[in-house]
């Protein structure tokens, strides 16, 4: 069983900076490639980023490209995501998930996933 838990979500002003943070609890966390994905009031839940088992892989949606970063820590069984330059768009709810097997875009195909931590950006 995997258990995948986020925070540092919170209100940040436009132009602002946020660090999220998953711990993962499971003897393989290191087996998994992790995503993120975010989910906005009235909208479909969409890939955010993503980084493969090892963290030589990434990928990030072209909205969030030269903004946010994810990274990961084996050793500590986390993985986060620096978001720079934060706009009101991208107000909301955050998760993070794990998957077997290399990372992808879409969200049907990650098995675990977090609560969920809420980010919103104000004008």
């Amino acid at each position: 069983q995997v258990q995948l838990v986020e925070s540092g979500g919170g209100l940040v002003q436009a132009g602002g900076s946020l660090r999220l943070s998953c711990a993962v609890s499971g003897r393989t966390f290191s087996s998994y490639a992790m995503g993120w994905f975010r989910q906005a009031p009235g909208k479909e839940r969409e890939f955010v980023a993503h980084i493969s088992w090892s963290g030589s892989i990434t990928n990030y949606a072209d909205f969030v490209k030269g903004r946010f970063t994810i990274s990961r820590d084996n050793a500590k069984n986390t993985v986060a995501l620096q978001m720079n330059s934060l706009q009101p768009d991208d107000t909301a709810v955050y998760y993070c998930a794990s998957r077997l097997g290399p990372p992808n875009i879409y969200a049907s195909t990650y098995n675990y996933w977090g609560q969920g931590t809420q980010v919103t950006v104000s004008s």
